[in-house]
């Protein structure tokens, strides 16, 4: 998964153990605890180099751990994830990945590959801002953008 930001938002993108770092840092800023199954799901997220479902993680930590982990229960840590801006959902293809920049809070635009899955993350403020300002002069509240462009990566052309 490759991230493109634009010029007015800057961020220093994490990767490997550092990556693990400022999840666990982020998570428990946000009053919660990183506890033993959190990291794993996390670890096994953060390996995945493609969006990926509860169930591709499920099994990675299944095949880690030596036990069965139930999907469901990692639905409710990807949850959290989601939250406390530790990992993305690309909402078309029901899929997470691990936000690299997991102290960095703005909206997500996916670009999503439908020959090979893979994911581009952009950041682009000046977009983004646009939505919600649309969103809220039709009087929306709580908003959070969902942008995603579906079609074929330059590698997949």
């Amino acid at each position: 998964m490759s991230t493109v930001t634009d010029q007015a938002h800057k961020h220093h993108e994490h990767e490997g153990e550092d990556l693990a770092v400022a999840a666990r840092r982020s998570l428990e800023a946000a009053g919660e605890q990183w506890t033993e199954m959190r990291e794993s799901i996390f670890a096994a997220l953060a390996e995945i180099e493609k969006p990926a479902s509860a169930y591709d993680i499920a099994d990675s930590v299944s095949r880690k751990r030596g036990k069965r982990v139930a999907p469901n229960s990692v639905y409710r840590i990807l949850d959290l994830f989601v939250r406390t801006n530790l990992a993305r959902r690309v909402e078309s293809i029901n899929a997470y990945i691990a936000n690299s920049h997991p102290g960095c809070v703005h909206d997500c635009i996916f670009l999503v590959c439908d020959s090979c899955g893979n994911a581009t993350h952009i950041d682009d403020d000046n977009l983004s801002r646009s939505v919600r300002s649309w969103a809220e002069a039709a009087g929306y509240v709580d908003i959070r953008p969902v942008i995603e462009v579906r079609g074929r990566c330059a590698a997949c052309d």
